[in-house]
């Protein structure tokens, strides 16, 4: 009798085990919403990542253009989360008020472009460290003159899912490189 139940058990494990690697084997891995694309897989990202992370920067520096806190958070909130969504606004609205911007009137700075110089990507499971370095070109405006602006960025950014997307979680700031700062000319009136 004993035999019997031992047997019997062996038996239910074995459909149990057959039934779990059927199951696990036969889902798709998961794909998140990210701003401009499709949705992504892990490995889908791991093979594109070429293009979103411009296309993510691109997103943070038009954040950047606006003046108004909402809407510079709710551009920033389409890429990024947690404590790289907190740096970035706070990095932004900062430059507002220490910088001279007033937020009651145009934005007196403008990205003109941006463009990738260097990304090298790490991945841990769903979690993605974009090694990068870009640079942007703008004009930033003051009261009587602009400046044109060429300045190089390097930083460590961290991609992973968050409530269903794909945004950055991480932005170090390594580097800042502004030998290319440009020259004065005089503003439109």
């Amino acid at each position: 009798m004993r035999f019997l139940a031992f047997a019997g058990a062996v038996v239910i494990s074995g459909i149990a085990v057959v039934w779990t690697l059927t199951s696990n084997s036969s889902r798709s891995p998961a794909s998140y919403e990210i701003a401009g694309f499709e949705p992504m897989t892990g490995d889908e990202m791991a093979e594109n990542f070429f293009l979103v992370a411009p296309e993510m920067l691109t997103t943070v520096y038009r954040a950047f253009n606006e003046t108004d806190e909402g809407a510079i958070y709710d551009s920033l909130a389409q890429v990024a989360a947690g404590e790289a969504l907190e740096e970035l606004y706070l990095e932004r609205v900062g430059a507002m008020v220490g910088g001279g911007l007033d937020p009651s009137e145009e934005a007196d700075q403008e990205i003109h472009t941006m463009e990738m110089i260097r990304i090298d990507q790490e991945r841990e499971g769903e979690t993605f460290i974009w090694n990068s370095r870009w640079r942007v070109v703008g004009t930033v405006g003051h009261a009587t003159h602009m400046h044109v602006r060429g300045n190089t960025y390097a930083a460590v950014l961290t991609l992973e899912p968050v409530e269903g997307a794909w945004r950055l979680t991480g932005f170090d700031l390594t580097d800042v490189d502004r030998s290319e700062a440009g020259e004065m000319v005089a503003a439109a009136p």
